[in-house]
């Protein structure tokens, strides 16, 4: 079975950039995790969700438009967008990052993610580190790192984001949701 899919140009160099200004014009939520009241110091970044930004309606036909097709490969059971994607800004000031991690969780629609999908929004030449790698297997797989590529993958497969070491990294994520797996 297919572990990862890739879609070299799933966004274009210009849509990338009206992503990453719009963004910017937005306020920003911290995503660190925290529970039971300690910073496990598994993610460092800020995040802007799409669904508040004006303007950002295209987004979503796109990011449904490149599930569908990377699902004609794994051919899972996909029956919603629950949440809204995610733009997430990890900056090497804060050590951004995002530790080993599923994205299949506890909460309600956490346990029905099926695919994740991670488009790049940054220039490769922007930062250092803040490689996206996936573990499918025994062996981990970097992601397509040029502006605008896209990786989808099951939402149980690990993956992190190591700590970026020189400049900003801006990626777009989404979850595409379906019954749970059997």
């Amino acid at each position: 079975m297919l572990s990862v899919h890739t879609i070299p140009e799933g966004f274009t160099t210009g849509e990338c950039v009206l992503l990453r200004a719009m963004a910017a014009a937005m306020p920003a939520a911290d995503a660190g995790l925290v529970r039971q009241n300690r910073d496990h110091n598994l993610r460092r970044a800020d995040l802007v969700w799409v669904d508040d930004i004006p303007g950002a309606e295209w987004v979503m036909e796109r990011i449904i438009d490149l599930v569908r097709c990377a699902n004609r490969d794994f051919g899972f059971d996909i029956t919603a967008f629950h949440e809204s994607p995610q733009i997430a800004h990890y900056a090497a000031v804060r050590d951004g990052h995002f530790d080993w991690h599923a994205d299949i969780g506890d909460g309600p629609f956490a346990r029905q993610r099926k695919l994740t999908m991670v488009a790049q929004l940054s220039e490769p030449d922007d930062y250092d580190g803040g490689q996206l790698e996936l573990m499918p297997s025994a062996n981990v797989i970097a992601a397509a790192r040029p502006c605008g590529a896209v990786t989808i993958f099951p939402s149980y497969v690990l993956h992190r984001v190591t700590p970026v070491t020189r400049g900003n990294r801006l990626s777009l994520t989404v979850w595409a949701h379906g019954p749970a797996f059997r």
